[in-house]
């Protein structure tokens, strides 16, 4: 049967490698989308669950547990499984975990928020919240196994079964969404963060406050619920594909063997390692590897800026949303907007850069220490766009002798003609209504007239600013990216290149993804200046100390940057070293540099992209 008849029936749709290029493009584009939905919506889960910064970076990191462990079995395992269906399979479990994700919002019962008196505390409340975190665990677990076949078996396959001439060009539209798809959960989180938690349960009239309120919580479980919905469709296709396709003929492919010939010759090739012997090898290979030392400085470079974007990506949106008093709706499109295509921008750039210079590594490495430098500098000024923490009554100011009788759980803050806030209306001095024992927002007694919201930070004009330096650091950041890959591709082996990539990739989660957001919590938790209890657990928390929490969070940025600085730059001397002992090439593989040149994009892609793809998706 030849491919033009088989397009022609159903059966033969699945036997089109263009259609599972598009599958394949949606499928990814549900999974890179609920990455960034969950970072988008981390800030509203801590409020809404009261968990805290530290508890959110361990939610936010614990996807990358399964997929650090399994990605070892995958690279064993790719050329001997039925791909497609592994691909679907593993899309349906990442459905599966997404939809336990959003399980707390009905299983805990309507948003109770803080009173100002609230002593109604329920055995039923204190344990729905307790069973909240391990669901949500679970469900990022889940998300994390079945994410792990989706990229490395996916691209694989369609490297196998598409042309020559077609194969790249493919590749570059997956590369894409791969980048696009963090970028629409947070713009999709700035839809569905501006309805309220519990729209399903209550009529729009019902709604007990505005969305300038301080406690104020977004359909958060809305967008889950859409991203696993679309995930598991995108998953179904996957279960009729054929486990070999036929390849489309092109002139490179004239004396090339045949598909079918290829995928019987790697059968054959990967029987004779068993898994205990790969295993084995594993540590050997490794250990090899990592003496490299261009290799281990360019990675630990690497790990430097993955850590820093693990960081940011995580709680970016929760530093806007405090530092310049902007809802969690406007902080994520900012994020979406305009830092994730900035970095987008400065990956393209850095190719383009490398394809019109033609660098060699050293001249690589030298490119990375600069611009690393460079994005230093643009760092730096963010230290100091923000705001004090303004005065608070009930926090940062002594309480007047009529507030002693005020809970002290009460969080609801008013602000007053003046700009100035006060914890809660009680502190205010506000008067409760005899008839419905809420408070009269009018002639409070150190207050006056009061409107129930936070005054704010009053640093929103520096919002601007922010963005422009912000967005500034990703570009000139990211330049990076492209020429760091290519270091490591020019500097191993040519029979260690795929293992060193996948080494590089364990690398990025565990000592970057996996404990970057944790850190970056427990820096932001350090800075708490009033922690929110209720039923006497304590809470997420209320109130920062806004210098401490913009130098600390902007602080680690700079940080990791400076070392990744370091590393390159120390990349850079021990290359010019090597070169002035040699008189071979200065990339020291004997290797072409323009052969490397124009086949580099290709090798980053179909030698090991899922660590490639991966490090796009953390930004």
């Amino acid at each position: 049967m030849t491919v033009s008849r088989s397009h022609n029936s159903p059966r033969g749709l699945f036997h089109n490698i263009k259609f599972f290029v598009l599958c394949h493009g949606l499928v990814q584009l549900a999974q890179l989308l609920v990455s960034g939905y969950l970072k988008a919506s981390i800030s509203t889960i801590e409020r809404r669950y009261g968990f805290s910064s530290q508890k959110s970076g361990v939610l936010a990191s614990f996807n990358e547990v399964g997929n650090t462990v399994l990605i070892i079995f995958v690279s064993f395992f790719g050329s001997r499984v039925h791909r497609p269906r592994c691909i679907g399979v593993g899309a349906i479990l990442a459905s599966l975990g997404v939809f336990l994700i959003a399980l707390p919002h009905f299983i805990s019962g309507p948003y109770q928020f803080t009173g100002m008196n609230s002593q109604n505390c329920s055995a039923h409340e204190k344990k729905a919240h307790e069973d909240v975190f391990p669901v949500l665990l679970l469900g990022q677990l889940l998300l994390g196994i079945g994410g792990v076949p989706i990229q490395p078996f996916g691209i694989s396959y369609i490297d196998d079964f598409a042309s020559k001439r077609d194969s790249p060009f493919y590749l570059g539209l997956l590369f894409a969404v791969t980048v696009t798809g963090p970028a629409v959960g947070f713009i999709m989180s700035s839809v569905t963060l501006r309805l309220y938690v519990d729209i399903d349960k209550l009529s729009s009239d019902a709604i007990p406050m505005e969305r300038s309120d301080a406690r104020w919580v977004g359909a958060w479980w809305l967008g889950f619920l859409l991203a696993a919905t679309f995930l598991f469709l995108t998953a179904l296709p996957y279960l009729f594909f054929p486990r070999n396709m036929p390849r489309p003929e092109s002139p490179e492919d004239t004396n090339d063997p045949t598909s079918e010939d290829l995928a019987s010759k790697k059968s054959e090739e990967t029987q004779e390692v068993t898994l205990l012997q790969f295993l084995k090898s594993f540590p050997r290979t490794a250990l090899r590897t990592l003496q490299t030392p261009i290799y281990l400085l360019v990675v630990l470079g690497q790990v430097c800026m993955a850590a820093m974007v693990a960081g940011l990506a995580t709680f970016m949106a929760k530093f806007i949303e405090n530092q310049f008093s902007q809802s969690a709706s406007v902080s994520n499109m900012l994020i979406g907007g305009i830092d994730i295509p900035s970095a987008m921008l400065g990956i393209l750039l850095g190719g383009v850069i490398m394809r019109r210079v033609a660098l060699t590594v050293r001249g690589s490495a030298l490119m990375c220490s600069v611009v690393v430098f460079i994005s230093i500098l643009t760092a730096i000024p963010l230290l100091f766009l923000g705001c004090s923490t303004p005065d608070i009554y009930g926090v940062t100011k002594i309480l007047a002798p009529g507030n002693s009788s005020c809970s002290e759980e009460a969080f609801n803050p008013v602000c007053s003609s003046n700009q100035v806030e006060f914890r809660s209306p009680c502190h205010a001095g506000c008067r409760l209504n005899p008839s419905n024992q809420e408070y009269i927002y009018s002639n409070c007694s150190y207050a006056g007239d009061v409107q129930p919201r936070s005054c704010g930070s009053g640093c929103s004009n520096r919002l601007v600013p922010f963005m422009i330096f912000s967005s500034m650091t990703c570009i000139i950041a990211s330049l990076s990216q492209t020429p760091s890959f290519m270091m490591i591709l020019r500097t191993v082996k040519a029979e260690d290149k795929s293992f060193a990539l996948g080494i590089q990739f364990m690398l990025f989660r565990v000592l970057a993804f996996l404990p970057a957001p944790v850190l970056y919590g427990r820096a932001i938790d350090s800075t708490c200046i009033f922690w929110g209890s209720k039923c006497q657990i304590k809470r997420s928390c209320h109130y920062y100390n806004l210098d401490q929490f913009r130098q600390r969070f902007l602080g680690l940025q700079v940080f990791f940057i400076a070392g990744g600085m370091l590393c390159f730059f120390l990349s850079y001397l021990v290359i010019r070293k090597n070169a002035k002992q040699s008189e071979g090439p200065a990339n020291g593989s004997g290797i072409k540099e323009r052969d490397l040149q124009n086949s580099l994009s290709q090798q980053m892609l179909l030698k090991d992209p899922e660590s490639h793809q991966d490090a796009v998706e953390k930004v």
